[in-house]
């Protein structure tokens, strides 16, 4: 009797001891852009999901879940960009789904991270001195869309200032972290340049195009407000700027 518990015992620790596999792409195919082209996209159906033209540092972040300041590597990361064609099963979760981009990005990248704990340069998003400026949109399905170049422009619909918060990062490049305190979502469109301006000059009316703070401002009534953010960040310590061929 004591001998069988025993193999009952060790039989189920065999089971339950062995690691599971990481969740796998069905079939994916991943390769350069090198159209110069300055739009991004992604496009999913039930099973499939396409990223057109992506940066890198932008994958990276999606692949391990931060914002792409969180991801500190090479500084062509995010001038390289990629095309990615991949099946999934529908069933997977968006965990899953994550662990796949990054397994893919192993594989033909030969990727190689740690994390560590760092203060960064960023921004509080705080609402500017001549009051927010939006209304509330009514709630619903959010939307946004992008189109990138010189003059840059965000479409977003019923879209919250976390939401927000998170879109200014990316573009920016810096943490960036909703210290509004308003609620809702909202509709709106952003557009700007990233040229630089003169130095020293501030926004003044005529400007053909605002830079990126300014247009949150003169558009949504909303602030930068620089501020050291403590985050956990994600360290490339080996990338291949080419990847294995599929």
């Amino acid at each position: 009797m004591i001998a069988k518990a025993i193999c009952i015992f060790l039989a189920a620790h065999t089971v339950f001891g062995q690691t599971q596999p990481r969740p796998a792409y069905e079939a994916a195919s991943l390769k350069l852009n090198t159209s110069d082209s300055g739009s991004t996209g992604v496009h999913e159906t039930t099973g499939q999901i396409v990223f057109e033209n992506m940066p890198l540092d932008r994958l990276l972040a999606q692949a391990f879940g931060v914002r792409p300041p969180e991801i500190v590597g090479p500084s062509w990361l995010p001038e390289t960009r990629l095309d990615i064609m991949a099946k999934f099963p529908p069933a997977a979760s968006g965990d899953d789904r994550m662990l796949m981009l990054r397994g893919l990005l192993e594989e033909r990248l030969k990727l190689a991270i740690h994390r560590e704990n760092r203060d960064l340069p960023g921004f509080a998003m705080v609402v500017a001195k001549g009051g927010f400026k939006l209304k509330p949109a009514e709630p619903g399905s959010h939307t946004t869309s992008h189109n990138g170049g010189r003059i840059q422009t965000v479409t977003a619909t019923k879209t919250s200032m976390e939401f927000l918060a998170g879109l200014v990062t990316r573009y920016l490049g810096q943490i960036v972290v909703d210290k509004t305190g308003i609620d809702g979502v909202y509709d709106f469109e952003l557009r700007w340049t990233n040229d630089d301006r003169p130095a020293g000059r501030e926004a003044v009316p005529g400007d053909p195009v605002p830079t990126l703070p300014d247009a949150l401002e003169e558009r949504l009534g909303l602030r930068l407000q620089p501020q050291k953010v403590s985050t956990e960040v994600v360290v490339v310590d080996h990338i291949e700027r080419t990847p294995i061929e599929n």
